[in-house]
């Protein structure tokens, strides 16, 4: 049928359409995000998944990621992240378990380096805080290499070990410091 009103109704009328209630702006927010992820070639699955990040100063800000190691990855020339650590970094620093699959040069290496880093917090002598195993010694040296260039200056000690019997000579097998 025909609606019938005033225009002053009608203005009220248009003015009470255009006010944006929390659940149309969370689905404009929702909406945009998706359209980040297309845009990125993306793929999630999950609930509760917190938003990608488009840039590395975003984890300064909203994550406070250590100022030396964000000067670190400016050093090592990353400048926009690639699309695994636009979304393997937020989840991880938000402490979520996450499997990822991307292509050989993607990034996936700093897009776990920076969040181990950043859940450490800082240096203790407390001996292993941290393991990551590498199926070859070829992407256990990239690995460590990497993290070497992340964590520099920041007072953490990167160790990589190829054998265990070998570690053991060298720090004696009594030491602190055992593998």
């Amino acid at each position: 049928g025909i609606k019938w009103m005033s225009s002053l109704e009608a203005k009220f009328e248009d003015a009470k359409d255009k006010k944006p209630t929390a659940e149309k702006l969370e689905r404009l927010r929702r909406e945009k995000i998706n359209r980040f992820r297309n845009q990125h070639r993306i793929n999630v699955q999950g609930t509760d998944l917190p938003d990608p990040i488009a840039t590395f100063d975003q984890l300064r800000k909203e994550y406070k990621v250590h100022p030396k190691i964000m000067e670190n990855i400016q050093a090592a020339g990353f400048h926009v992240p690639t699309p695994i650590q636009m979304q393997a970094i937020p989840v991880m620093l938000h402490g979520r378990e996450l499997l990822a699959s991307a292509p050989t040069g993607s990034g996936k290496t700093l897009a776990f380096c920076i969040p181990l880093l950043t859940h450490l917090k800082q240096p203790r002598n407390k001996g292993f805080r941290a393991l990551i195993i590498s199926p070859t010694r070829e992407l256990a040296s990239q690995t460590h290499r990497e993290l070497v260039k992340l964590a520099e200056g920041t007072g953490f000690r990167i160790h990589m070990i190829h054998k265990a019997a070998e570690a053991a000579k060298k720090f004696g097998p009594k030491s602190s410091k055992k593998f």
